[in-house]
């Protein structure tokens, strides 16, 4: 990542000088990318619609030595959006990052259309797949010709999997991508796209039942857990200049699971 004048006490770092912008940030893979980055020198911009979860969350990172503000907001308030990306932009002096990693994806969304019917799954796909347009269109004008501009989409393994209003939300996630990534090409600013697999979180662990667990590993060409640093090693590597040749694609880090399709 090209380096930029150090800003606003971010840590010294790969990143110092530049600003990330992670939707969805309070909690689960969002903390986990703005630690990271902030970890790297950003500063770090966090939007979530628990206010005082992503005010936490930017608490515990500045604790640790980073640069973090938090902002609440929907993703899918297209004024608030551009009110917060301006905003953020007017700080820093601009947007060189932002991670679309808001989203809904409880059990309540993962089953099939027929069975949410027109109702959830229109809300669904206002957070899911308007959200990430929304937030993407807000930051797009505070990141034209930044060195290194990069957006990474949250897409799932669930994409390529079929069966459920959730997988077919993040499958529009990833069309989503290669549009703004020809969008947006020549404006300097890559777009991919990461497709987690089945990680286990303390969560996962503790919520889904063990049978589930090993069925869904069995569907992997690896017999390893991906862990949420796996995830976060391919979103640092996607923002980095290592990628500076890669736009409009998917990585899926899934252990090889839906490869196949």
């Amino acid at each position: 990542m090209t380096q930029r004048n150090r800003r606003h006490g971010a840590a010294p770092g790969p990143r110092a000088g530049t600003t990330a912008v992670v939707t969805g940030g309070a909690r689960g893979f969002g903390k986990a990318f703005g630690t990271a980055l902030a970890g790297e020198g950003a500063a770090v911009v966090l939007i979530d619609i628990d206010a005082a979860a992503v005010e936490q969350t930017a608490t515990d990172i500045r604790h640790s030595g980073g640069s973090a503000t938090g902002f609440a907001g929907d993703v899918t308030d297209e004024a608030a959006m551009n009110a917060i990306m301006g905003r953020a932009a007017a700080v820093h002096g601009g947007i060189d990052i932002l991670i679309n990693n808001a989203g809904l994806h409880s059990d309540e969304y993962s089953k099939p259309i027929r069975e949410m019917g027109p109702a959830k799954t229109r809300r669904l796909f206002e957070v899911n797949v308007v959200g990430v347009i929304a937030c993407t269109l807000a930051a797009q004008p505070h990141m034209v010709h930044r060195a290194g501009a990069s957006i990474v989409n949250i897409a799932s393994a669930a994409a390529h999997l079929g069966g459920t209003a959730y997988g077919t939300s993040k499958l529009a996630v990833a069309g989503l991508t290669i549009t703004f990534a020809r969008e947006l090409g020549a404006d300097g600013i890559r777009v991919n796209a990461i497709s987690p697999g089945m990680i286990f979180t303390d969560t996962i662990r503790a919520e889904l039942p063990d049978a589930v667990q090993q069925r869904v590993k069995a569907m992997q060409f690896i017999d390893t857990d991906g862990a949420e640093a796996d995830v976060v090693e391919a979103m640092l590597y996607l923002t980095s200049d290592r990628a500076r040749f890669i736009t409009g694609e998917t990585l899926r880090v899934t252990g090889g699971m839906a490869s196949g399709t």
